[in-house]
This record gives C-alpha cells, structure tokens and sequence, in this order.
C-alpha cells in the first residue's frame, strides 16, 4: 500500500484524511446473512449430544447426528483427518465443556470462538454500513483462513505423531 498524499501547509505535512468506504447494500445484506447461518451453526452444535453413553465426551463422530457419513480419510486410512473432532469441539464448547472442547480438536475451539465473535462483528458492520476496526476485508480474510487451515495441519501432524 502507499501511503496517503501529504499536504502542506506552512511548515509542517498532514496527510489527507483517508475515507473509510461505505459498505453496498449487498455487501451490507450478505453480512445479516452470515449472522443468520454462523446463529443457525451455534443452535445446530448446541442441540448435539457430544457425550458418549457413559456420559463422557467424544472427540469424534458427532457429525453423524447430523445423518453425515463417517469420515472417509479415517475409514480409508485408520487416521484421523484434519478436521476430525471439530463438529464435536463446536457442540462440546457449547455446552460449556471448554477443555473437553480443546481435547477434541483445539483448532476446532479457537475458530468456535472466532466464528462467535464475527457474530457481533458482522451485525455492526452491516448496521453501520462501515467494516469495524479494518479498512478492507480481503486481506484480513486470507489472513484468517491461511492461520486456521496452518493451525489445523500442524495439530494434525502433533496427532499422527502422538498416535502412530
């Protein structure tokens, strides 16, 4: 990025004032959408039963409440996949059983937490009409998915390893 224009007067440079864009009508509706799939989400993780029938929490399979298959790279390989255990993470974080939560897939409890807080976020936002804190999404957004996607490789490399 450049930096903004500076203007002098006398003495001394300011840079212009740099205008925070307004969000399109669209952009502003694909936002209450995304309140309204990540509520949908949360509801859905908080009506699963993540505990087994001795009562103690699972750290895979919850999805197949869902009518889901079982996961295919652990039919086909006997090891878990990147993402196994994060349906169980999301209903176990909740229904308030935060460790159970980290010790089914902690990547899987870190982006509960961060898919909860773009809840409010994104209601603001598209109140406002203006993104809160950030200028432009798209690089914050391949920031995001690039940290998970890396975050969720190395537990599943510490997982393989600590099994195998």
């Amino acid at each position: 990025m450049f930096p903004a224009p500076e203007v002098r007067t006398g003495n001394e440079f300011r840079p212009f004032p740099v205008a925070i864009p307004v969000l399109s009508r669209y952009v502003r509706g694909a936002l209450v959408g995304i309140v309204l799939g990540l509520v949908v989400l949360f509801v859905v993780a908080a009506r699963l039963d993540p505990y087994g029938p001795d009562g103690r929490p699972l750290t895979i399979g919850t999805h197949r409440q869902l009518g889901l298959p079982e996961c295919n790279f652990l039919r086909l390989t006997g090891r878990p996949c990147p993402s196994c255990g994060m349906t169980t993470s999301f209903a176990l974080l909740m229904h308030g059983d935060s460790i159970a939560s980290l010790q089914a897939n902690a990547v899987g409890t870190l982006m509960a937490l961060f898919l909860l807080a773009m809840i409010p976020w994104s209601a603001v936002a598209a109140i406002r009409g203006r993104w809160l804190w950030i200028r432009s999404l798209e690089p914050w957004l391949l920031r995001v998915v690039i940290v998970f996607c890396g975050l969720a490789l190395l537990r599943w490399g510490i997982v393989l390893t600590q099994r195998y």
